[in-house]
């Protein structure tokens, strides 16, 4: 895999402060998307709605603004759960370009594609609108981000697949056979019409980082150097079909160790991969909720419920050894400034926003029942 084909996501860039998703912390981010660029990489993924509709304006002021324009390649997408008919699509396409800074984009896409959103793009013709913006030079390559069913991206290909230069698919190794996500499959089927593949979440919002002590010893085991990021990373940049992935990076370390795998990138052996089918199957009886932690379900939610805090707590009380009141000392703090998981009113727009498709009401039941009625978890043996 060549350097080039390695990429910044930028949902999850460093902030001042911990609930404030719009305080960056341009110092921090100046020097990560400067050492990046130092390794020889240059793509850069944003999105209108990333940390509550302020990312793009902090790719402006750390990238745009201080780099030249021809030293990197910048991709940003068209937010399908926000417009509301043509003129919203034209609208929000020119206040990206203000956003961000640029003339045009190396790579744009129609973002968070998925039955909820099919109709509305189908409607409004956001497909033709896309492809005339590339027709007059604003787009130089087109896409779109796909979050769901391997039946709906074969009847999307089918039908607009000829206007679209690649697919993003969340590819990585604990989702390969996930009902829910069924990487692997819509892998084929973005194989079977020819479209290139981008890599998004291949590890998982950091599940795939911080693996159960069982799964690490494991990789440790095999390769004591090896972090547990490459070894996701090397997953899904060894599948076929695969083009480019991307990795969101906070810090100085994540950038570095994942700028050295892409540097001098080795495909998986036969015996790696029955290593990391041993890693997912530890993953999965260690797992709650298969949250991202993207937060797209929190946005409009009428009690300002921590939804993807929330998960988290869940998934790290059920991994941890011994006692569970740390974690619930956690939660308890986080419902000083946010509503309870039991304030749930069961709208489910958080349900339709999410990417990953998880029930999330009921979870969040879960969440009451262990946090709020003292239900906990058990200590392992």
């Amino acid at each position: 895999m060549e350097k080039y084909q390695f990429g910044y996501g930028c949902m999850r860039l460093p902030t001042l402060e911990k609930d404030d998703s719009a305080s960056f912390d341009y110092e921090k981010i100046n020097a990560l998307f400067d050492a990046y660029l130092a390794q020889g990489f240059t793509y850069f993924d944003t999105a209108y709605t990333y940390h509550g509709y302020h990312a793009e304006e902090a790719v402006r002021h750390a990238l745009v603004e201080r780099h030249p324009r021809e030293s990197f390649e910048l991709a940003t997408k068209m937010p399908l759960r926000d417009f509301k008919d043509s003129e919203d699509l034209e609208k929000i396409f020119h206040e990206q370009l203000t956003n961000c800074g640029v003339e045009y984009f190396d790579y744009y896409l129609l973002h968070n594609m998925g039955t909820n959103v099919y109709e509305k793009c189908r409607k409004y013709d956001a497909f033709g609108f896309v492809n005339r913006k590339k027709a007059e030079g604003k787009i130089k390559c087109l896409g779109m981000s796909f979050h769901d069913m391997p039946e709906l991206l074969e009847e999307i290909l089918s039908q607009y697949g000829e206007g679209l230069d690649f697919v993003q698919l969340q590819v990585n190794y604990a989702d390969w056979e996930q009902p829910n996500v069924q990487s692997r499959r819509c892998l084929e089927v973005a194989r079977k019409y020819g479209k290139p593949v981008f890599v998004m979440e291949p590890c998982k919002g950091g599940t795939l980082v911080n693996l159960p002590g069982e799964a690490e010893k494991l990789l440790r085991a095999h390769d004591p150097d090896a972090s547990n990021a490459s070894w996701a990373l090397r997953f899904a940049a060894s599948q076929e079909g695969i083009v480019r992935v991307l990795s969101g990076m906070n810090d100085m370390e994540q950038v570095l160790d994942n700028c050295k795998t892409f540097r001098d990138f080795k495909p998986l052996t036969e015996e790696e991969t029955a290593v990391i089918n041993e890693v997912r199957k530890i993953i999965e009886a260690n797992t709650a909720v298969a949250c991202t932690g993207c937060a797209y379900c929190t946005h409009g939610c009428p009690k300002n419920i921590a939804i993807p805090q929330y998960f988290a707590l869940l998934n790290s009380a059920a991994r941890t050894t011994g006692s569970f009141s740390s974690q619930n000392v956690y939660y308890n703090n986080i419902a000083l400034t946010h509503g309870k998981a039991s304030a749930c009113v069961g709208c489910k727009q958080c349900e339709k926003a999410c990417p990953q498709h998880l029930p999330i009401t009921e979870h969040l039941k879960t969440v009451v029942e262990k946090f709020e009625a003292g239900g906990g978890f058990p200590t392992r043996k």
